[in-house]
């Protein structure tokens, strides 16, 4: 017979298994999916319910086309202090490499959303995902879902309550608009185009997640903040090196400093 000493060991062994378990499950930033044209996707997105804002073309290169979209879901999880971010998903579809590569709801949200992040927040939107692209497949770009609301590059490095506020007033103008989106609480989410010179970093380190442009704007209680590049940069390419972010070490400068031309 068990005694009841092992019987309480075996179950804290248990325990303490599953939230081990648990704490190292990976969630990854993108999904692939099969292969069909820029205006194929964005017909198949709206049929499934999914929004379409834009349609960007990073760095000027035709061939790479983000697609950027919202969702009613999207835009009530996004409309709290800080948190507008969630509210746009994002498609690229690589008529060249002859790819299409779709952001991870869940991923996002729980970045974005931070504390505000319950777990299957973004089950619908990935739904309406499969629907209008078919299989999706996770790539190896992955954190850990314990990692993910506290994450930073390595020590020194901002976390994501750590924007940058670039200009403060009652009437801010942004030029160079991709699209701009309103949310339920009156903040508005405002993609932007910056200099080719600029977004040719995508270029260095993978075009692939070119996906990451356009860069956004958050204009909320008469602030206009966007996420620190050298977060954003590498929560949107998790298995970045270190020689990697090196290769892009003046990026960050350089959007900051591209974007605050663009605020007045």
């Amino acid at each position: 017979m068990t005694s009841p000493f092992k019987k309480l060991f075996l179950a804290l062994t248990l325990t303490l298994f599953a939230a081990a378990s648990l704490q190292a499950k990976t969630v990854s930033a993108y999904f692939s999916a099969p292969y069909h044209d820029a205006k194929t996707v964005k017909s198949k997105l709206g049929h499934a319910g999914l929004h379409v804002l834009a349609t960007y073309h990073p760095a000027g290169k035709s061939y790479l086309n983000v697609i950027l979209y919202t969702s009613g879901t999207l835009k009530k999880l996004a409309a709290k202090p800080k948190r507008g971010f969630a509210a746009v998903g994002r498609v690229l579809v690589n008529s060249k490499a002859k790819t299409v590569l779709a952001t991870n709801p869940e991923y996002w949200l729980h970045a974005f959303l931070q504390k505000e992040y319950r777990s299957g927040s973004g089950a619908a939107v990935t739904r309406a995902l499969g629907k209008a692209l078919g299989k999706l497949s996770p790539t190896k770009d992955a954190l850990s879902s314990s990692d993910l609301a506290k994450y930073h590059f390595m020590i020194g490095m901002p976390y994501y309550d750590e924007m940058i506020t670039l200009k403060s007033g009652k009437k801010l103008s942004v030029k160079n608009r991709v699209f701009t989106l309103t949310l339920p609480n009156g903040s508005k989410v405002i993609g932007v185009r910056m200099p080719r010179s600029v977004e040719s970093f995508v270029s260095k380190i993978g075009e692939d997640k070119a996906l990451v442009l356009p860069y956004l704007v958050l204009i909320e209680h008469g602030k206009a903040m966007i996420l620190h590049p050298k977060y954003y940069l590498a929560i949107s390419y998790p298995r970045l090196s270190m020689g990697q972010f090196m290769r892009i070490s003046s990026t960050p400068g350089q959007i900051e400093s591209a974007i605050k031309r663009l605020v007045k």
